[in-house]
């Protein structure tokens, strides 16, 4: 039997009209260099897969124009799922701040998403501020005086700032960064007041107390920081989560679909897995399709929102 129909009744294994799935090897497309965390999530998950399957998935860095390059390759891709994409947050905001050459949402076909994790909005200590009302009041009485960082225009730090600062009414000045090292080790030094981190890089100095995290910004309360209140309860409807998802060109057999959605669930559950979303706070989803594509759907729409609120080029 083939593997794409394990798990089907007789008559639905004998309805497949489509060639004995995997029966060559399959490429995973990766829009980033190697070596990030969308790379090392491609890679575990390509792993369980092959062994699983008994086809290789090769996982193929396809980097460039801020993940634009490797999306626009597997959307252009035959649909035979033979050819799928590897994608983090970026995703969907690159179709803020992109003119993209497809439809982020319609031509292509969500398959699942890993998991999803929270930020945290972290201060230096001489802020004067213990919570997100308290940060929200001190940015009122002083408009602009309070420098954010971030890992980049555009980027998930920036962004999540902005939506912040969009719902809460507020000013402050952006400080942007090429990349997470430097923008970290001058919040540490105090040039700069407040970012929005991942938690595997903020929780570290929060615990020594060199810096102070105050909210998350899940929806709900992130089972890694318990204690922590979001942001949403301070400021109603505010989310804005890191997430790992996989998809494929549009028109994607519904078995290949529906054999990837089960496996890649199946494999979240692997110690070594498991570890690796510990660390990152990474909260697996267990979730059809349709829910990944309904993440993509509202993140899309939140963020062309925010970069027109903030004012933020949109490149050609």
């Amino acid at each position: 039997m083939c593997f794409a129909c394990a798990g089907l009744l007789p008559g639905q294994a004998a309805a497949q009209n489509v060639a004995k799935y995997p029966n060559k090897p399959i490429r995973m497309i990766v829009p980033f260099p190697p070596g990030g965390g969308t790379d090392i999530m491609a890679r575990m998950f390509a792993q369980k897969f092959s062994d699983a399957a008994g086809q290789a998935v090769v996982v193929d860095n396809r980097a460039g124009a801020g993940g634009t390059i490797g999306a626009e390759t597997t959307v252009r891709a035959a649909p035979d799922g033979y050819t799928l994409c590897m994608v983090s947050t970026s995703y969907s905001t690159n179709a803020a701040l992109f003119k993209l050459p497809y439809d982020a949402v319609r031509d292509i076909t969500p398959i699942v998403m890993l998991g999803d994790a929270g930020i945290l909005l972290t201060l230096h200590p001489s802020v004067a501020a213990k919570n997100v009302k308290e940060l929200i009041a001190l940015a009122k009485a002083k408009p602009g005086a309070l420098n954010f960082a971030s890992t980049g225009t555009g980027g998930n730090t920036h962004l999540a700032t902005e939506l912040l600062i969009m719902m809460a009414g507020i000013q402050m000045t952006h400080v942007p960064y090429k990349g997470t090292g430097a923008a970290l080790n001058d919040l540490l030094g105090g040039q700069v007041q407040l970012i929005m981190g991942t938690l595997g890089v903020m929780l570290p100095h929060v615990k020594t107390g060199r810096l102070r995290g105050i909210a998350v910004t899940n929806a709900k309360r992130s089972n890694a920081l318990p204690d922590i209140p979001t942001i949403a309860e301070t400021l109603p409807g505010f989310e804005a989560t890191l997430w790992y998802g996989l998809w494929g060109p549009k028109g994607l057999p519904a078995d290949v679909v529906t054999l990837w959605n089960r496996e890649v669930r199946k494999a979240a559950q692997a110690p070594e897995i498991k570890e690796r979303f510990g660390v990152e706070g990474i909260e697996a989803s267990d979730g059809p399709p349709e829910v990944f594509r309904d993440v993509i759907q509202r993140d899309v729409g939140k963020w062309i929102k925010v970069v027109k609120a903030a004012n933020i080029r949109q490149v050609q």
